[in-house]
């Protein structure tokens, strides 16, 4: 009978563990562009990020031992979503789908005047549960120079607006401050949010706009997580020259070796990385049981999802990470993202479109990291158990009894 104490006690313990474990907090996601994770032979349009040369530091986390990999899980079959039977190109429907589980138009255009969303979406549905979202947006909310270009001064937040406009060109009054050059390209295709009439405040881009307040530039991130001042849920997207989407003119140099055309938009993005995530992870948001999620738009050079060949970038970074680049090869897809932000945030009453129909990304964390969701309970074997229990006591009753 001790032992049949024993096995109740443990299960009722392991069960109390399960449910009071850590959750995440924070969460800050990462967009790159235009690149497989993994890709055929056949494919070479582009080159794949997975043990290419010109992205160390990304290869550096998903390289079991490697002391960059201690924290990081990754999936290495994140594919293309479908709809209507192909994958979702271009860019622009797979960011609404990060929102809502489903594409907007299929093109690239700004929001207005045809492209505006009036679905609801992942933000408007955390802001309105009582928790933040913000989007940092590289090559927004600078000081224009009499020529009309961008400087490196940034606006106060009094002057932010909702930048529903794209804008590219070179300044020499600008200067990047992860590659340098004095070239700038915000597209606003790769900023999600601001698709939605729930969170980018009308066809409005002056100060007044409501929703201006969860739109910041880049530069304010460091000054956001040095003073524990981020959102709940952060969405981050470097300019065109550092998500992997475009070279700059003249290459890229890195680690002295200089790059041109696919390998200098690759090398540019890894870059980024290298430098932003560990700011990141420095902060007291991160520790506290944050999460870095560094995601990838879409698959190149497959447009009908059939060729399981072609992966996507899906990584993430956090003390709950499974870690030591734990490889999940459990099929997901950007409705698993969206499924998994609608868990960790309590926002699971309805499920926004493709996410009714996900697997989330609970394989890449310990269990409970999605909102406190245990994994499955055994509870055949507990209630054995506490059967057991109950048997010898009644057993030990009746002895009494006739003692």
């Amino acid at each position: 009978m001790k032992k049949q104490l024993i096995l109740a006690g443990a299960l009722l313990a392991a069960s109390q563990a399960q449910a009071g474990a850590p959750e995440i907090k924070h969460v800050f996601v990462i967009t790159l562009e235009n690149h497989n994770f993994t890709q055929p032979a056949y494919y070479n349009a582009t080159g794949q990020l997975f043990g290419n040369a010109a992205a160390p530091y990304l290869n550096s986390l998903v390289t079991p031992g490697n002391a960059n990999a201690a924290q990081v899980s990754y999936a290495s079959h994140y594919n293309n979503v479908i709809y209507n039977g192909s994958t979702v190109h271009p860019s622009e429907p797979n960011y609404v789908w990060a929102e809502a589980g489903k594409p907007g138009p299929l093109n690239d255009a700004d929001p207005y005047p045809n492209n505006v969303v009036n679905a609801p979406s992942l933000s408007a549905l955390i802001a309105s549960s009582g928790k933040s979202w913000k989007s940092y947006q590289e090559d927004i909310d600078l000081a224009k120079n009499a020529a009309n270009k961008l400087t490196s001064t940034v606006l106060g937040q009094s002057q932010w607006t909702v930048p529903l406009k794209s804008a590219s060109g070179t300044s020499a009054d600008y200067t990047n401050a992860y590659n340098g050059s004095h070239q700038y390209n915000y597209a606003a295709k790769h900023n999600p949010q601001a698709f939605f009439t729930a969170t980018n405040g009308g066809n409005d881009s002056s100060t007044s706009n409501p929703q201006a307040h969860n739109y910041a530039p880049l530069q304010q991130l460091q000054t956001d997580l040095t003073n524990n001042n981020v959102a709940d849920y952060n969405w981050i997207t470097p300019d065109q020259y550092n998500d992997m989407h475009s070279a700059l003119s003249g290459g890229f140099t890195y680690h002295g070796v200089h790059y041109t055309g696919d390998q200098a938009e690759i090398a540019q993005g890894d870059n980024f990385l290298a430098q932003i995530i560990p700011q990141i992870m420095a902060s007291q948001a991160y520790q506290d049981n944050g999460a870095i999620v560094i995601w990838n738009d879409e698959d190149e050079g497959d447009n009908v999802g059939t060729d399981s060949l072609f992966s996507g970038a899906e990584i993430v970074i956090s003390p709950l990470a499974k870690g030591n680049a734990y490889n999940s090869t459990i099929s997901l897809n950007h409705s698993s993202d969206l499924l998994t932000m609608q868990e960790i945030f309590g926002v699971t009453g309805t499920k926004l479109g493709d996410a009714a129909n996900a697997t989330d990304l609970s394989d890449l964390f310990k269990a409970g990291a999605l909102g406190g969701v245990p994994e499955p309970t055994n509870w055949a074997l507990m209630l054995g158990g506490f059967g057991l229990v109950g048997g010898a006591m009644r057993q030990r009753r009746v002895a009494l009894t006739f003692a």
